[in-house]
């Protein structure tokens, strides 16, 4: 009975799919090309993984929602491009100059090869200590111990060691496309909202939602009638680097060894509301990322972290610490908050994570 029901409810897809002229995502592994996914109520069970994961790509899959980053969408994403202006969002390599969480500080020698003649150069460096994405091996969902499509701990390190989730993959793949920016750091200065970006401070729909009203974008994904659509980039500016830049180097080291207080380290960012998880979910952003240490508002304040759902469960490369002041500066003056973007990921194979290398183009 139930297999009938679902043939029916299939038909009745396809049928709607030749009116409307939809493609729409319904036998796993999943089309990228197609036009219309599930919603994040309406994943299927999978079995073998938690509960609301998106593992749908195929089993060998550590793309996750880089796959929607098509040629149809980059192609159309180009044409974002108007002034040609190259706005580079990565922090040199050396800010914070103390990293928090207890990472290592990146450092620079010099090599001389030849004096006068040739010299190399030698970094040491954690690729959590700036402009970063957080690969799928860099956060679990923590009840299963599962990282994106069903990879463990011991995949990644130990004597069964492999290279499932690893970094490389994203790099041979590439990362480029429609990017938006919602600067709520700008929206709050305007409407007078005072918060410390270094300070717990949960940034929710409905404040994203009214900073994207206040910039002439409805930030509901296409499906629901607003303006993102499937595969485009999210970059949520909450202030972390204007407040970075106003303190003193001494105020800087010391907020960096908060982890070591009772309170640990607190920060801005967005909210674990379920709005919040349906509109990530939903828009099938290919990734999300903002100028904060954690993205998400630090520490959690519910039973999960958006941690678990963006890169464990729904596979979405998740940036931390990105540079977008001179960003927001230009999509103000511009009052252009969509652009095209592109990122160059370490070829790293068994990498866990990368710096972004990642420029946006207006």
């Amino acid at each position: 009975m139930t297999d009938q029901k679902g043939t029916a409810n299939q038909r009745l897809t396809q049928i709607k799919d030749f009116l409307t002229m939809n493609k729409t995502a319904t036998t796993i592994p999943w089309d990228p090309d197609c036009t219309k996914f599930p919603t994040r109520k309406e994943l299927p069970d999978i079995p073998g993984a938690p509960p609301e994961a998106a593992w749908v790509w195929g089993d060998n899959d550590y793309l996750g929602r880089l796959n929607l980053l098509t040629p149809t969408r980059v192609a159309a994403a180009s044409r974002e491009i108007k002034t040609g202006e190259i706005i580079p969002v990565n922090l040199p390599l050396n800010v914070p100059s103390q990293p928090a969480f207890g990472r290592e500080v990146f450092k620079h020698e010099i090599k001389t090869l030849h004096e006068n003649i040739a010299y190399d150069d030698i970094y040491h460096m954690n690729t959590q200590s700036g402009t970063q994405w957080d690969g799928f091996r860099h956060f679990a969902h923590i009840s299963t111990g599962s990282f994106y499509n069903g990879t463990k701990g011991s995949d990644i390190v130990g004597p069964a060691a492999n290279h499932k989730c690893s970094i490389h993959h994203w790099a041979e793949h590439g990362i480029a496309g429609r990017g938006v920016l919602l600067d709520y750091r700008g929206y709050a200065h305007k409407k007078g909202i005072n918060y410390d970006p270094y300070d717990y401070y949960p940034i929710s729909w409905e404040e994203l939602y009214h900073c994207g009203k206040d910039q002439g974008i409805d930030i509901r994904p296409a499906s629901q009638g607003g303006d993102i659509k499937i595969g485009d980039m999210l970059f949520v500016r909450g202030g972390w680097k204007e407040a970075y830049d106003s303190k003193s180097p001494e105020d800087r080291e010391k907020a960096a060894f908060m982890h070591d207080t009772e309170d640990g380290h607190r920060f801005a960012g967005l909210s674990q509301e379920q709005k919040i998880l349906d509109w990530l979910h939903d828009c099938y952003f290919a990734t999300v990322a903002g100028d904060m240490p954690s993205f998400e508002a630090w520490p959690t304040h519910e039973s999960y972290h958006l941690h678990e759902y963006i890169l464990a469960l729904w596979g979405m490369p998740l940036g931390e610490l990105l540079d977008l002041e001179k960003l927001a500066l230009k999509c103000r003056e511009r009052n252009r908050w969509f652009f095209f973007f592109s990122s160059a990921p370490a070829n790293c194979p068994g990498g866990v994570s990368s710096h972004v290398n990642g420029n946006a183009i207006l």
